[in-house]
């Protein structure tokens, strides 16, 4: 992922109503939910949904497919996989961390700087 698709994406979660949205369709999977269902369980008025949906496909952090009439929204994982990889690609410089290993202020980058 580039630096500019990550600062899109960022930016795009960046709102409370967009990251409720995100992390709902995530909960979801592959399955998704029309905007009415997002709605009803969000309790957000269609037209300012409609908007958060917008900046989030453009973003490429939610894709849609037409479903007959509807329109079905899902989490984009492939997005979500690429950022979370690209935010964590220089973790402990380069050195795996164990998973008994926490990345904590100090103990990381103390190998790094010394």
């Amino acid at each position: 992922m580039e630096t500019k698709q990550a600062i899109s994406a960022l930016a795009a979660i960046a709102q409370e109503s967009r990251l409720a949205v995100f992390r709902l369709l995530v909960q979801t999977g592959p399955a998704g939910l029309t905007a009415g269902k997002i709605s009803e369980h969000l309790k957000i008025p269609p037209s300012s949904l409609s908007f958060h949906l917008k900046e989030l496909t453009y973003a490429g952090m939610v894709k849609v497919k037409q479903d007959g009439r509807f329109m079905i929204y899902t989490a984009n994982f492939d997005t979500m996989n690429n950022l979370l990889g690209f935010l964590t690609e220089n973790c402990c410089g380069g050195t795996p961390c164990s998973p008994s290993l926490s990345c904590t202020p100090g103990t990381c980058n103390e190998a790094i700087f010394s």
